[in-house]
């Protein structure tokens, strides 16, 4: 199982997701210095479990072992054995003599996360299709366990309120909770939007994020794979396991919209969104391109693009309009600049955001300051379900109708075999659930 993160027409193999290499390359440069601090069950030893073995989180574990010299990998599980073998021979060969996950600590099915969050582990990662994720966070959380959690962090409403009800779990319990929507750990867009949250821009009244790229890579069936199998191998193509593009890879974007409004919530939505060059049964239900208004309570409108067709113009920016000014980001530039009353242009540090997210939960681990980003990654996300829910049935719907939806993807039992190839939504004729 593996979840995707890339930049623009960036090549989808299997460990491009965060550049296992240059990440290795890090590790070798020193990207951060051992901390002073020891773990406080009294031991400088902390035990990793990786629950999800594709690219992302081959790539993700390799950043936690960067992160703390006294972390060891020690126990991984994931729905196909032939993943977890191929990331433990990545990553062995990345810090062999930290990687410490013997035969009976390798985990496959769709129970490995409890085999591994109960093997002794004191974080985990986790990083499978989203549909897995507010399982596997509940239970990490309930094991007292401190968690990476890759975006999204849902696929339906019902797994977002599943979220919150972790992330307040996690919050009495002291645990940390690191997010995997990364712009959060990204040095200038940090600048940025403290910039604008301090009025530089004065009230905000419009914002416009997109994300237009090409397709991910499709997986064709093989023979002997069973429904189950395939669909879930081929995850990203189908609406019930990733949540379908806008919520499993433009929710980046999205979050900029969130991060700029400072947490406050959309009213209302109404989107458009189809599927015009996805054909064949291997590209799955999903569609290929979205447009969304969120309208908020003070008059303020974002509009949000996504799109994953090949040949067309990629595009992934912010342009964050208020009443003394303009921001514009364009992050993978990387070009931050407000102009206006207050005119400014980040010209500070450049950081690896993926390496500075395992980089701070592991240091708040040893100071034993909790980091908690649940409420805002759970809202994120929702937001990008509130768009796929409004292209969807082509209604205007409410935040408060979106986040009380009933509607749920998860499949009620986990076993392989046959499974319905799912219908593709139309809008006037698949209802609100």
């Amino acid at each position: 199982m593996s979840t995707s993160k890339e930049k623009n027409d960036r090549p989808t193999d299997e460990l491009t997701r965060r550049d296992f290499v240059k990440t290795a390359a890090l590790a070798s440069a020193g990207s951060l210095a051992a901390p002073a601090w020891v773990h406080a069950q009294g031991s400088d030893t902390l035990r990793l479990g990786l629950i999800g073995c594709g690219g992302r989180g081959t790539g993700a574990a390799a950043q936690a072992l960067n992160a703390d010299p006294g972390v060891r990998l020690t126990a991984m599980g994931d729905a196909f054995a032939d993943r977890v073998t191929s990331s433990l021979g990545h990553l062995s060969k990345h810090a062999p003599e930290r990687v410490q996950v013997p035969p009976e600590r390798q985990f496959a099915g769709f129970d490995c996360h409890k085999a591994v969050i109960d093997s002794g582990v004191d974080v985990v990662i986790l990083t499978t299709p989203p549909v897995f994720r507010p399982i596997h966070l509940e239970y990490a959380v309930n094991a007292g366990k401190h968690v990476f959690c890759e975006k999204p962090v849902a696929v339906d409403a019902p797994g977002v309120r599943s979220v919150l009800a972790s992330t307040a779990e996690a919050k009495r319990r002291g645990l940390s909770l690191v997010s995997g929507l990364c712009w959060r750990y990204h040095t200038p867009q940090r600048a940025t939007y403290a910039r604008i949250h301090e009025g530089a821009i004065g009230e905000i009244r419009a914002i416009q994020a997109t994300y237009n790229t090409g397709p991910l890579s499709d997986v064709p069936r093989e023979e002997g794979w069973s429904d189950m199998e395939w669909q879930l191998r081929n995850w990203k193509a189908f609406i019930w396991a990733s949540g379908d593009h806008i919520v499993e890879q433009a929710v980046h974007a999205i979050d900029w919209i969130a991060w700029a409004m400072n947490g406050e919530l959309p009213s209302r939505a109404y989107a458009v969104g189809g599927r015009q060059c996805r054909t064949g049964k291997w590209t799955g239900n999903m569609y290929d391109h979205f447009s969304v208004t969120y309208e908020y309570a003070n008059g303020a409108r974002a509009y949000h693009m996504c799109r994953q067709i090949a040949g067309c113009a990629s595009d992934n920016t912010a342009y964050i309009m208020g009443s003394k000014g303009t921001c514009r980001s364009d992050p993978w530039g990387p070009t931050e600049v407000i102009d206006g009353e207050n005119p400014w242009r980040y010209d500070g540090p450049k950081n690896n955001m993926y390496q500075t997210e395992h980089d701070e939960l592991f240091a708040s681990i040893r100071r034993n300051q909790a980091l908690n980003d649940g409420v805002w990654m759970a809202h994120s996300t929702m937001m990008g379900i509130m768009g796929r829910m409004c292209a969807y049935t082509g209604q205007m719907l409410t935040w408060e109708q979106c986040l009380g939806s009933q509607e749920n993807l998860t499949p009620q039992t986990w076993e392989w075999g046959e499974r319905e190839f799912p219908p593709v939504p139309m809008p006037g004729r698949t209802p609100f659930i």
